[in-house]
């Protein structure tokens, strides 16, 4: 039986060969020597990594994203990647320094990530940048996303997988936010609440 051959992804090396490159500081000729198999969109093919970063910082989002990471949760990977999807300010690990990156497929190279030891820090940090924060979870007196107040300028934080944001980051937050859900489970996973949250921003806002 025949095999079926594995899809492949990006681009081939630039058609033409090297007298045809393009002259622009942004390309990198091993790149455009090799191809471009990288998860970037078609407009960063054959650019530079810091290239895409600068391009990038000229146009994000002012909105930031910040997740709990006390017992190390597999998701935030997940969230950093769909941060720079929705082309998020800045990530916010608060907690444990170390987290898995595997879900982020290196996302994280193009996404800018802060550490902050607790929450009082990252507190802190939102202070002194006058950004209010509105913590994501389904508990008493959350307001659902469909009518809660996003502001433009805002840091959304997410919990841990299961048991949620903790009571200190629930207390620094000026607003609490839920999603509507129609079925028998209690929550959704922490990763799709992130995605559907940044998405209803950019829905507003972009």
């Amino acid at each position: 039986m025949e095999e079926t051959p594995l899809p492949t992804h990006g681009v081939g090396p630039w058609p033409g060969g090297p007298e045809s490159w393009p002259d622009d500081p942004r390309y990198d000729r091993e790149l455009l020597s090799e191809g471009d198999r990288r998860n970037v969109v078609d407009d960063y093919r054959y650019w530079t990594m810091e290239a895409i970063v600068a391009d990038l910082d000229a146009k994000r989002h002012p909105f930031h994203v910040a997740i709990e990471n006390w017992q190390h949760d597999l998701n935030i990977g997940s969230i950093v990647r769909s941060a720079n999807a929705f082309l998020a300010a800045e990530v916010h690990i608060i907690g444990k320094r170390r987290w898995n990156r595997r879900g982020a497929m290196v996302t994280d190279r193009y996404q800018h990530v802060r550490h902050h030891e607790d929450v009082a820090a990252f507190a802190a940090w939102a202070a002194e940048a006058s950004l209010p924060i509105l913590a994501i979870d389904n508990v008493d007196g959350s307001v659902p996303v469909d009518r809660a107040d996003l502001p433009e300028a805002c840091v959304l934080l997410f919990g841990q997988e299961g048991p949620g944001l903790s009571p200190e980051a629930l207390a620094a937050a000026s607003g609490v936010v839920e999603i509507t859900q129609y079925g028998s489970t209690r929550s959704i996973n922490a990763a799709s609440a992130a995605a559907v949250v940044m998405y209803e921003w950019c829905r507003r806002w972009r």
